[in-house]
């Protein structure tokens, strides 16, 4: 008797670290996809907000003029910051840039005044551009405007295409998750499908039967998403080592909401796949359950 209770405790604490580890790796797998997505965001906000515009400012500006201009630009909800760039200053840029003084060759500084603005992620985008731009021109003492409006169309095309293939992956590994989940789960209440007749026949109601199966799998679902996010966490960890600066891309507020999903996903799939295997075994009939 005591080899027997042995085995059958045993196979039960193998069968629930098996189904824990199962799901864990599976929420893994889609806390990756959700990394990567968020990931994919933060890095096109920077990708953006470090493509600059070239306010080109008129020879006979004044001071006072530039600084009232830089004033006004900074009030504008569109723009992040702004830097003042001098003649002198672009010289000097564009000497360490061809290693001679554009000087020495036209017996002049042929240059302007400029003022480097970046924008704020949200407006950096083809759909703002155009009306940004004609704000930017509209002031008397711009002469005129310089930016890549090819590679910010570039990062907004290949951003669109990224997210969509983060979608389907999200998605298709959502579906595949569920099946595991529940496959893995059917696994250990098959074991237990007399014993749910059983309590069928002596009366007691299906809310009743479900709800140790539900608060069984519903723990193990907190485990195996507690497991992932270390996981996640050791992943994070050895990207942060390889390429530093990793972190820097997320803040304390989206690793929380990363682990919460996590934690949500965990519990959701592991809830609604034990309600569907128990019902299943629910609306069987007694002989149906030698067949199965």
């Amino acid at each position: 008797m005591n080899g027997n209770r042995k085995v059958k405790t045993f196979s039960f604490y193998h069968s629930r670290l098996t189904s824990i580890i199962s799901i864990s790796l599976v929420l893994f797998l889609l806390g990756l996809i959700l990394l990567m997505g968020l990931l994919g965001n933060k890095l096109s906000a920077y990708v953006k907000e470090n493509i600059s515009f070239s306010v080109i400012l008129e020879d006979n500006i004044t001071e006072g003029e530039i600084s009232r201009l830089q004033t006004s630009l900074k009030k504008l909800p569109f723009i992040k910051s702004t830097t003042y760039i001098s003649k002198e200053m672009a010289a000097r840029e564009l000497e360490e840039a061809l290693g001679e003084s554009p000087e020495v060759f036209q017996g002049m500084n042929p240059l302007h005044a400029s003022i480097e603005v970046k924008l704020n992620s949200e407006y950096a985008n083809p759909d703002s551009l155009g009306v940004i731009e004609k704000q930017l021109e509209s002031y008397t003492s711009v002469s005129d405007l310089f930016y890549r409006k090819d590679m910010m169309e570039l990062v907004q095309d290949n951003m669109q295409k990224i997210g969509f293939v983060l979608l389907v992956l999200a998605l298709a590994l959502t579906a595949i998750s569920f099946v595991l989940i529940g496959n893995t789960i059917r696994l250990l209440i098959y074991s237990k499908r007399f014993l749910i007749h059983t309590m069928k026949l002596v009366g007691a109601t299906s809310g009743f039967i479900r709800a140790p199966f539900i608060r069984y799998n519903i723990v193990s679902g907190l485990l195996a998403s507690l497991l992932s996010i270390l996981m996640l966490c050791g992943t994070m960890y050895y990207l942060q080592q390889e390429f530093g600066g990793f972190l820097e891309f997320f803040d304390w507020k989206t690793l929380a909401m990363i682990c919460g999903a996590e934690v949500l996903c965990g519990i959701l799939l592991s809830l609604v796949a034990t309600a569907l295997a128990v019902n299943k075994y629910l609306r069987m009939d007694m002989s149906d359950l030698y067949y199965i």
